[in-house]
């Protein structure tokens, strides 16, 4: 048997799985947060709330065979941050929080996780799709 990972499969979350799947994301942005930055250990732990944002955002996971590999929050209807964020358009949908493991990157994980946010969104009738990123997350 080799030892190469099981192929990639992406589904929304159970809430059985809320706790490892935000806490392999925050793991994927644990990189960019240093000593100096508190707004990205907070952001750290809103990453890791998966169950806070699951009653009104699409959640994915990626897993290989049984594990946790990724996640995304997909905005479809309603935003994460209701206060801070604008309203979506009607015809738009938001990629957040999406984040690989570092141990399962280079393997397609993201794109998994792209594809099957693409796809939920046409079926929900959205035309165009947002995605943040900054300058610091060129992983």
């Amino acid at each position: 048997m080799s030892g190469a990972p099981s192929p990639v499969s992406v589904r929304e979350a159970e809430p059985r799985e809320y706790a490892e799947a935000g806490s392999v994301t925050a793991e994927a942005y644990r990189q960019y947060a240093t000593d100096d930055s508190s707004g990205w250990h907070e952001y750290l732990r809103e990453i890791a709330d998966v169950e806070g944002r699951a009653d009104r955002t699409t959640v994915f996971v990626a897993l290989e065979g049984p594990k946790i590999v990724g996640s995304a929050t997909l905005e479809l209807f309603d935003r994460v941050e209701r206060e801070d964020d604008p309203t979506l358009h009607p015809a738009e949908s938001h990629i957040r929080m999406l984040g690989v493991h570092p141990d399962a990157r280079r393997r397609g994980v993201a794109r998994a996780l792209m594809d099957a946010c693409f796809e939920r969104a046409r079926a929900e009738g959205k035309t165009f799709m947002t995605l943040h990123t900054t300058e610091r997350m060129r992983d």
